[in-house]
């Protein structure tokens, strides 16, 4: 298992994972087949994170797959810059395996070397295994956010958790 920092050449195969993630995922933000995932897409949001120095896409790979996936993006003022907002997403048939952490490792070298203070994310309330993910990586209840989100005719809360580095 690898996890490294994306490459332009990832692109289509970020967006085969971000499909299959949506499509296995009852937390994430995106309903299946909600929006249009394709490699031109991924390959101009790839080159957009690249040029922030306070963002970054982390993969994690098996025998030239892509599995994993961690979005950080940072803040873009300079009252937020030092910030990084989360995304995380882990194919269904390697979660339980340890990439998240990794992925959170990387993440940690990461933004120690780009001035990142602050890594922040939401999780929807019932994602036990997210929950039990984040807080082993350190990451803190900030608050919830009330009926953040209407899944499959419910009004659902998320937490909103944030790690100081």
């Amino acid at each position: 298992m690898i996890v490294r920092e994306i490459k332009v050449t990832d692109a289509k195969g970020l967006s085969i994972l971000t499909k299959q993630v949506e499509d296995s995922s009852d937390y994430m933000l995106w309903e299946p087949e909600e929006r249009i995932i394709n490699r031109e897409r991924q390959l101009k949001m790839i080159k957009s994170v690249q040029e922030k120095e306070n963002s970054t896409i982390l993969i994690a790979e098996n025998c030239g797959a892509l599995v994993g996936y961690l979005l950080a993006f940072g803040g873009s003022a300079k009252r937020n810059n030092h910030s990084a907002y989360i995304v995380i997403g882990i194919s269904k048939d390697y979660r339980g395996q340890g990439i998240g952490t990794k992925l959170f490792r990387k993440l940690e070298e990461w933004a120690a070397n780009h001035n990142i203070h602050r890594l922040e994310l939401t999780t929807v309330t019932k994602n036990e295994a997210g929950l039990s993910l984040y807080k082993k990586m350190g990451f803190e209840i900030e608050g919830t956010k009330r009926h953040s989100l209407f899944i499959n005719g419910k009004w659902i809360d998320e937490y909103f958790m944030a790690k100081l580095l």
